[in-house]
């Protein structure tokens, strides 16, 4: 790129979009469920309303005029100000991550949006190009992982996607089926989201329009027939599994993980969809997850932890994740496949039986607060004069089963320049990173664990947050040798 450029004309319909969008809740409360009030709060509102989106058209098109953008073989230049002029130049060497983002908007107007995250910590840390073309972010994208001039966007423009596979040899890991989709529907329990929709739509309104006066007689008809309620709760059965599986397929639906010889690269989505790729150098870390949902189905989420920030702007997916629903021997062979220079041992070490006692043992300042409470309160249940205390033995006892599924679940091994860590109560994480990849460590001790022969162990790598992980209670001798093999790492890092 020769010169600089101008977004495209199309970023101003985005932020309109988004200006519409947000503005739709104080529209309909000031000119329809307000629109014959004489209050003066809200005549001022509509004044006031008025001049923030007269204001907020201004600095659409004002942004627009202003903001250029320029890439040469070095850094990205991004210009601003029109009397009062500012130049950001950030070396494509900082740069960590791509994301790619194409929501219904970038489909109808054959566009797309991209983003690039960089090493730093402050709100400049990332590039991002709102709408552009997708010639345009591919011609970006390949410039940055070549590192070398290729041809201008206008001159650069793949025949079709599996032209531009084929060309970047990637190789296909995983692709969500149907039978994929279905078992993701269930473990994550987005089944469950209909009903809490429905009612929250239901009280909104009914504080608006007061439905629940007008239709308490229909209501009270519904429920004394068992019939009509045996149909109502088949049809919100049937909805909320309807619903489940095609609000998991619009949101996982053509999932892929693919890599190449240096980079991975995740898909996911139907209408939105998002589209990330890392660099397997800056992979700093591995984590698998698995709630009891996932441990009963055979799944788990595998995340990456990279230095770069790892999300888009407000969507909520998980671009880090590789995808949430994988087999767990699926997601141990795609692990292999994408990072051979990781390694994931099974065979791991369990925690020492004075770990256990301690772990029991450790008071809970949480149960005895809430014991006074309920001691003050005295609630009574039941007719329980009593119940204060049954309340409070269980959930004395709730607190005891979990502190015994965190230690049968807590173990850890050190294998050559692996160390993993895996604990949790009823979701529990496998951990693992590279010595050269951690950049701190740190061994506490408190007064207990001194007597016991026991210490807390931490790792710090870094990401956006950085991210802190580690054990507790793990044996003297071994919190020893992780200092050790620590300082090991020396040899490894190498300094530029």
């Amino acid at each position: 790129m020769k010169k600089m450029k101008r977004y495209s004309p199309l970023v101003m319909l985005f932020d309109l979009g988004k200006l519409l969008r947000n503005s739709f809740f104080f529209v309909f409360f000031l000119y329809v469920v307000k629109a014959d009030s004489d209050s003066s709060f809200i005549k001022y509102g509509k004044i006031v309303f008025l001049l923030a989106v007269g204001f907020t058209l201004f600095s659409i098109v004002y942004k627009w005029l202003t903001h250029k953008y320029e890439l040469d073989n070095k850094a990205f230049h991004l210009y601003k100000g029109l009397l009062i002029k500012s130049e950001r130049t950030i070396p494509l060497s900082k740069i960590q991550n791509i994301q790619r983002h194409t929501s219904l908007f970038h489909r109808m107007v054959k566009m797309t949006s991209i983003q690039f995250e960089t090493v730093m910590t402050d709100e400049n840390a990332k590039i991002k190009f709102e709408v552009i073309s997708q010639a345009e972010a591919d011609w970006m994208e390949v410039y940055l992982k070549n590192k070398e001039p290729v041809a201008d966007y206008q001159m650069y423009e793949f025949d079709n996607p599996e032209t531009e596979r084929q060309n970047s040899n990637r190789m296909i890991h995983f692709h969500a089926t149907k039978k994929d989709i279905l078992k993701a529907s269930f473990s994550s329990l987005s089944f469950l989201v209909l009903i809490p929709l429905i009612s929250s739509f239901y009280y909104k309104i009914d504080e608006i329009f007061h439905v629940e006066d007008t239709a308490e007689g229909f209501f009270d008809k519904l429920i004394s027939s068992w019939w009509i309620v045996t149909i109502i709760v088949i049809v919100l059965v049937i909805a909320s599994a309807t619903f489940g599986i095609v609000r998991t397929y619009l949101k996982y639906g053509k999932s892929e993980i693919s890599s190449d010889s240096n980079h991975i690269y995740i898909t996911r989505g139907v209408i939105n969809e998002t589209a990330f790729s890392i660099s397997k150098d800056r992979v700093q870390a591995i984590e698998m997850e698995q709630s009891w949902m996932k441990r009963l189905l055979g799944l788990v989420k595998v995340k990456l932890t990279s230095a770069g920030s790892l999300s888009y702007g407000e969507d909520t997916l998980e671009v880090n994740t590789l995808y949430p629903f994988l087999p767990v021997n699926k997601a141990n062979e795609i692990v292999s496949e994408i990072l051979p220079s990781y390694m994931i041992t099974q065979d791991m070490i369990r925690l020492p039986e004075r770990s256990f006692w301690l772990r029991l043992l450790w008071p809970s300042w949480l149960w005895a607060l809430a014991t006074g409470a309920l001691y003050y309160l005295e609630p009574i249940i039941w007719n329980v004069e009593q119940s204060w205390m049954i309340l409070s033995a269980v959930f004395l006892i709730c607190i005891l089963i979990s502190r015994l599924l965190d230690f049968s679940h807590s173990s850890y091994r050190i294998n050559d320049q692996f160390i993993q860590f895996k604990k949790g109560v009823f979701t529990t994480s496998l951990f693992v990173s590279k010595r050269e990849k951690i950049i701190e460590v740190k061994v506490r001790r408190n007064i207990i664990q001194k007597v016991l022969g026991l210490a807390s162990i931490e790792t710090i790598n870094r990401g956006k947050p950085v991210q802190h992980s580690g054990l507790d209670d793990v044996p003297l001798e071994f919190a020893h040798s992780f200092l050790n093999w620590y300082v090991k790492r020396k040899n490894e890092i190498k300094v530029e």
